[in-house]
C-alpha cells in the first residue's frame, strides 16, 4: 500500500481515516487507534494523554480519549463500536510519543470491534489524503498537491544499492 503526502502531513496506507483527524489500523476483528500527523502537528507538543480504561465500551463517535497539548486539550473519537482491550501505558510517562511517532509507538489504544464492517464507513488513505488536502488548500489559501510514495518491500537494508538508498558512489 502506499503512503500519501500532503505537504509535509504524512497519511499512512494501511489505514483508515475519520474527518475528526483518528486513524485506525485494522486486524483480525481488532481495531488500534491513534491521531493522524496533521492532528499531532496541529496540537503541538503533547503533555498528557487522557488514556481510556480497559474494558470500557465505545460507540462510534463516542470520546475515546483526551489529548493535552502546551496548546489545548483535544478529544480523541471512537472511530468504531466496540471494547476497549488495550492502552498504550507508554503514553503515561511519555505522552510526546505522539509527536514523534504518531503512526506507530504513538498509538492510544486498541477496540475490539462490535461490527467488523464499520470500517468500511471510515475513508481510507487516498480519500483522507484528499480530504486533507482540502483543509490545506484553506489554510493556505493556495492549492497543494498530494504526492504518493510506493513503499519499496526488502527483506533488509542490505538489499538495497546504494542509488536506492540515496548515496552517490564517489568516482
Amino acid at each position: 500500500m502506499e503512503d500519501f503526502y500532503v505537504e509535509d502531513y504524512l497519511v499512512k496506507g494501511d489505514r483508515y481515516y475519520t474527518k475528526e483527524h483518528e486513524w485506525v489500523r485494522v486486524k483480525n476483528g481488532f481495531a488500534e487507534v491513534g491521531i493522524t500527523d496533521y492532528a499531532q502537528k496541529q496540537l503541538g507538543d503533547i503533555v498528557y494523554v487522557d488514556l481510556p480504561e480497559k474494558g470500557k465500551e465505545v460507540d462510534a463517535g463516542d470520546t475515546l480519549a483526551n489529548i493535552e497539548s502546551v496548546k489545548n486539550v483535544a478529544p480523541v473519537y471512537a472511530p468504531v463500536t466496540g471494547t476497549v482491550v488495550e492502552v498504550n501505558e507508554d503514553l503515561k510517562d511519555e505522552p510526546g510519543i505522539i509527536n514523534d511517532d504518531p503512526y506507530e509507538a504513538g498509538w492510544i489504544a486498541v477496540i475490539e470491534m462490535k461490527d467488523p464492517t464499520e470500517v468500511e464507513d471510515l475513508m481510507t488513505a487516498q480519500d483522507y489524503a484528499e480530504y486533507l488536502k482540502e483543509i490545506v488548500e484553506e489554510e493556505k489559501e493556495e492549492e497543494v498537491e498530494v504526492k504518493e510514495e510506493e513503499l519499496i518491500e526488502t527483506e533488509s537494508i542490505e538489499e538495497l544499492s546504494e542509488e536506492e538508498l540515496g548515496y552517490e558512489e564517489n568516482k
